[in-house]
């Protein structure tokens, strides 16, 4: 069987490296060996939430910048904007009706997010993962690199899949799901028991994709610790095995040879070298982003053909499914 490879991230503001290395760092690695690969801004996922309009197209060539500047090439993958193809909407309705109240309310990431507040989130929060197994389906999708957090999603995608065929025929290929476990998760800078997140209360969770060297020396200097000293991984130590976890992402070092470099050292000296490292890592990927945001021309032009190379696999697979259920004449 053909490897296609199917993930996207929300155009939803600010982009920090718990997402690129937990996501797109993978996904650039991946499109070498897929037979195809299909990567998405997923914009119609964006707005189950509020999302100022212009804010959200600003950001929807912001996320397509940074594909690109990261590695992703047009010409080994279709990169596209979710909402460009109405394949995507018209599958997750079909989905839709083939899935159970049940079963969308077992989902955990709804159960946080709607927490205390189940009548006032929108309709689209609690059906997102129908969306999210029609954007998967409709490439025929054999692997799905998805975070921890979204590997439920891709096992009801599945049921969602083997349901179907069961019912009516073989539409769909029941993908996999890749947890990438050659690395840890990335923790907050300033709470190291709880994933790097854009939303956090403070800015100083996170580096962005687009912080200045000045700010990235700024977050790690500020970044929290532990109590002793020794610059080693230690399940004791959630905080600086946070860091060493980072240190070994950019620098491709394996955590012994960091902490033998480290031996003797205090945190400042780690703390300087880690800045220094993550902000030459991450110069290149900035200074491609920043040129390809001023060639607007350019991305709409890719975004565009990236659409058109898999309109057909999409089109196809929706009508495929519209017939096996009996609609149309």
């Amino acid at each position: 069987m053909k490897k296609t490879i199917f993930s996207g991230i929300q155009p939803s503001g600010v982009v920090h490296i718990g997402n690129y290395f937990g996501a797109i760092k993978q996904w650039v690695e991946m499109q070498e060996d897929a037979d195809s690969s299909v990567f998405c801004i997923v914009d119609l996922h964006a707005i189950t939430v509020h999302q100022d309009p212009k804010e959200l197209k600003e950001n929807i060539y912001k996320m397509a910048a940074l594909y690109l500047a990261s590695g992703i090439d047009p010409k080994k993958s279709a990169l596209f904007v979710q909402s460009s193809r109405p394949e995507h909407t018209e599958l997750s309705w079909l989905l839709n009706c083939n899935t159970t109240m049940g079963e969308l309310g077992r989902m955990t990431q709804f159960k946080e997010k709607s927490e205390f507040k189940k009548d006032s989130v929108s309709a689209g929060l609690f059906d997102y993962p129908v969306l999210m197994a029609a954007d998967i389906l409709l490439y025929q999708a054999t692997h799905v690199p998805v975070g921890e957090d979204q590997k439920q999603h891709v096992e009801l995608t599945r049921d969602i899949a083997e349901r179907f065929n069961a019912k009516y025929r073989q539409c769909f290929t029941i993908p996999e799901p890749i947890i990438k476990t050659t690395s840890a998760r990335i923790m907050g800078l300033d709470n190291p028991l709880k994933k790097m997140s854009k939303s956090a209360a403070s800015p100083n969770n996170y580096i962005a994709i687009g912080d200045t060297a000045e700010v990235i020396n700024s977050k790690i200097k500020k970044a929290v610790t532990d109590s002793g000293q020794g610059i080693t991984k230690e399940k004791e130590k959630p905080a600086i095995s946070n860091l060493i976890n980072i240190y070994a992402e950019v620098t491709g070092m394996s955590v012994a040879d960091i902490e033998n470099r480290f031996s003797g050292r205090g945190y400042g000296d780690f703390k300087k070298e880690l800045a220094e490292a993550l902000v030459a890592y991450l110069e290149p990927i900035q200074n491609e982003y920043n040129r390809l945001l001023q060639d607007r021309a350019s991305l709409v032009q890719i975004l565009t053909d990236g659409s058109n190379k898999i309109s057909s696999v999409a089109k196809n697979t929706v009508t495929s499914v519209k017939e096996a259920m009996g609609l149309g004449l």
